[in-house]
């Protein structure tokens, strides 16, 4: 069954979903550190502000919520049952933007990782994501 929403209310319910310091975001943030990680926030020198930069590793990690970012067979990315062309066409400019600053930064020698808003669930999972991300590659160093 297809909620359907009026513009009214559903543009009410979007101007409420925040991009920074989302719960999914500070469960990262919160795991890196406690693993003894070091990062900055959101630097806006960086192709598409990535949530978490590590500069010394050259890493750096999206937070991408399941919703807006589209995450592939996941039951968070559901479409809005009202102004579908709409919407899809806004998620297809946003999977393009991600595609693209990933792009960018893998041509300026950073590694990025995207995470998306249901693996941060499970913390003992999202930990070890974080450190095979930011080990990998550390041998060379």
């Amino acid at each position: 069954m297809v909620d359907i929403v009026d513009k009214a209310t559903r543009s009410r319910m979007m101007s409420r979903i925040k991009g920074k310091d989302t719960r999914p975001e500070l469960a990262v943030r919160r795991a890196a550190h406690t693993l003894g990680y070091r990062f900055r926030l959101h630097r806006r020198d960086l192709p598409g502000s990535p949530d978490l930069v590590f500069p010394g590793r050259r890493k750096v990690i999206f937070v991408h919520g399941c919703y807006w970012h589209r995450h592939p067979g996941c039951r968070f990315a559901t479409t809005p049952g009202s102004n579908v062309e709409f919407w899809t066409d806004k998620f297809n400019r946003n999977i393009a933007r991600d595609a693209a600053a990933i792009a960018a930064l893998e041509g300026q020698g950073w590694r990025p990782l995207v995470l998306w808003e249901c693996e941060t669930f499970d913390s003992e999972v999202l930990a070890a994501r974080l450190s095979a991300h930011l080990e990998s590659g550390r041998e060379q160093e």
